[in-house]
């Protein structure tokens, strides 16, 4: 369990199971940790929060994740902490950034300056081979490449781009998906590096994919879409990169083919067009945070701890929530309460299972659970 400084066997197993345990996420984490000052302590805390929250609560079972670790050395991984040197900056800056992460292979390689490329599964012939040769002529140049091991447009990066690659996948760091890409898998993990966020013999489901998207729009300057069809994940991923203002741009294709419809609508938004590698290591070499593409979408801008958290009734918050989202800042505003009050009766609701949290910095109630 290395990856952290100065991190104990037992605060490294504590925070496993503290990330493991019921309606704890990326925020709720943070800010237990934060309040707590330690996994251990924050752990024997969560009946307590919970109970003001309403409700009963277990952490995760010891035996769980002792059998997680063990998954994890079985693989052949390791853990990355939140708080490790080898923690990618960019990827901590982003709204609900992975507190733990699985890794296999050469962690150096996202400290290195990442660009994204991703694309239709479906590609066509043509673009297939420019993404392997846009990937190429990156890491030529000393960039990282990063993708998702999907079938096509991801695939033919990973391959242009070895050993100097990246491969964030949506399943458990020992499960391979897609099939197809078993080998490529496996050469990724000794050659190039294969991150996990999902525990040891998770299989890949529908609302992984996201979580992994957000992986690969964090870690890198840039997010570069090769050929993509409207509404597909691609899009996704460059939406999570302009929200979290990275460099999101795009290869314009023939308006004939849906499969570049995607593509020319993000340039139309304000993605940057791009036609050769030269054109994206311009846009990257140097990046200082203000990209030059104007595409995302507004999101409300609140600080997620701006004082020490502390008590509050969690009812005054619950009785301001439905199941529409609304944004914290909002709540601070309506309550009347100190933000840090409002963000401790959240919290109490999250670990409850009364809370849902949305991007953002929006909440809502959780219709089953309030």
């Amino acid at each position: 369990m290395s990856g952290a400084a100065a991190l104990s066997q037992d605060e490294a197993f504590s925070r496993i199971r503290l990330l493991r345990s019921p309606n704890i996420g990326p925020v709720s984490y943070a800010q237990l940790l934060r309040r707590f000052g330690d996994a251990r302590s924050a752990l024997e805390a969560l009946p307590d929060l919970a109970a003001r929250g309403k409700r009963a609560y277990r952490a995760a079972p010891v035996e769980v994740v002792e059998r997680e670790v063990a998954g994890v050395r079985k693989a052949g991984a390791r853990y990355l902490f939140h708080d490790s040197p080898e923690y990618p900056a960019l990827l901590r800056e982003i709204e609900g950034a992975p507190p733990i992460l699985m890794l296999r292979g050469n962690a150096a390689l996202a400290l290195r300056p990442c660009v994204a490329m991703v694309g239709a599964r479906n590609a066509s012939a043509a673009a297939i081979k420019l993404a392997r040769d846009f990937a190429k002529a990156l890491a030529d140049e000393g960039f990282t490449v990063v993708s998702g091991l999907a079938r096509g447009i991801d695939g033919a990066a990973h391959q242009g781009a070895l050993p100097s690659t990246i491969g964030v996948i949506a399943s458990g760091i020992d499960i391979t998906y897609p099939p197809q890409h078993a080998e490529l898998q496996a050469r990724i993990a000794q050659e190039g590096l294969l991150i996990a966020e999902q525990p040891p013999g998770t299989e890949p489901r529908g609302s992984h994919f996201p979580s992994r998207n957000r992986i690969i729009a964090g870690l890198a300057a840039g997010t570069l879409v090769v050929e993509a069809a409207p509404k597909s994940g691609s899009l996704i991923t460059a939406r999570l990169a302009g929200e979290a203002g990275r460099e999101v741009m795009a290869i314009p294709g023939s308006p004939l083919d849906a499969r570049s419809h995607g593509c020319n609508q993000l340039i139309r938004e304000g993605a940057v067009l791009v036609q050769s590698p030269d054109d994206v290591m311009e846009l990257l070499s140097g990046f200082d945070g203000n990209p030059r593409s104007t595409f995302r979408e507004a999101a409300e801008t609140f600080n997620h701890a701006p004082e020490e958290l502390v008590e509050a009734e969690p009812a005054d918050i619950a009785g301001l929530l439905t199941t529409a989202p609304v944004g914290v800042d909002e709540l601070v505003r309506q309550s009347g309460a100190s933000a840090g009050e409002v963000q401790m009766a959240l919290l109490e609701l999250e670990i409850a299972g009364r809370l849902v949290r949305h991007a953002g910095g929006r909440v809502s109630c959780d219709y089953h659970g309030n």
